[in-house]
């Protein structure tokens, strides 16, 4: 892609992923993910409802009644996007790419992190590390990190989320908001490497597929390549059992990565590529803002 071409696609996700995070996706943000950073900031006497845990024996001792702490909330943060370059995310059968909706959806991330005055790193995965941008502000940080998203070619084209996890576990030392933005299609086990993220760290999964990962169409017989092995091989489509065969990995597979997800306490948001990205993350970010 030229430079023209390229400045051209940067400035067209600019526009609506900046307007998309400052019109519709401002106040769900900040509510959904709040720093976690806190101050002690006062006490005050106990009332129903509050946490236990937050009582102060010692006040509560000297005024024979209980005092809870009042802490302040450090509101900025550091926000990582864990990116999926893998083969497979070329993949686009029905609707866009899913590497243009990762795009979209990780730069209105990045857009909403910057109007809440947090910082904004990436981490782009395969089967290995294929590139850190250290978390920073500032818009032609954005812009650096967008132009990134649209032209960045990894060196290898296989999955390990497991390894870009723990490469976020050792990485960032601090508490962070982390997005995993991937399909999720991967055959090493991340369950551990999840579980311990997620402890560290506040991690969330954003899953992009294609309707065409889940069902085959009747169209007879075709040739289909795995974007990540290049392994090629004809399919009979017009056959129930192959296209029920297949339709059962999909399912085995959601249900595995669900379960995961659940076991570990990570929300989850599964977007298709001709769906709409906005009311799927507006229904993530609600679900976590009423917490």
């Amino acid at each position: 892609m030229d430079a023209t071409e390229l400045l051209k696609k940067v400035r067209k996700i600019e526009i609506k992923t900046r307007g998309l995070s400052q019109n519709i996706f401002a106040g769900e943000y900040h509510s959904a993910f709040k720093g976690r950073g806190m101050t002690f900031s006062e006490v005050r006497e106990y009332q129903y409802g509050d946490d236990i845990r937050d009582i102060d024996w010692n006040v509560t001792a000297r005024q024979n009644h209980p005092y809870v702490k009042v802490y302040e909330e450090e509101r900025e943060m550091t926000v990582m996007l864990l990116i999926d370059t893998s083969g497979s995310r070329c993949f686009g059968a029905v609707g866009m790419e899913k590497r243009e909706i990762i795009t979209e959806i990780a730069a209105t991330l990045a857009f909403s992190a910057i109007h809440n005055n947090d910082k904004i790193g990436v981490i782009f995965f395969s089967d290995k590390i294929e590139k850190f941008i250290p978390p920073k502000k500032g818009k032609k940080h954005i812009l650096f990190i967008i132009r990134e998203l649209i032209d960045f070619q990894p060196e290898s084209q296989g999955t390990d989320i497991s390894y870009a996890l723990r490469y976020l576990t050792d990485a960032l030392k601090k508490r962070c908001t982390t997005f995993v933005i991937s399909d999720f299609i991967d055959n090493h086990d991340y369950y551990k490497s999840l579980s311990i993220a997620n402890n560290k760290h506040d991690v969330t999964a954003i899953q992009v597929y294609d309707k065409r990962d889940s069902q085959l169409p009747d169209v007879g017989l075709i040739r289909v390549m795995d974007l990540e092995t290049q392994e090629e091989r004809w399919l009979d489509t017009s056959s129930s059992k192959v296209r029920q065969a297949h339709s059962k990995w999909w399912y085995e597979r959601q249900i595995a990565m669900n379960t995961t997800m659940q076991r570990c306490r990570v929300d989850v948001a599964s977007i298709a590529t001709d769906e709409n990205y906005v009311k799927a993350l507006m229904a993530l970010f609600q679900k976590r803002g009423v917490r």
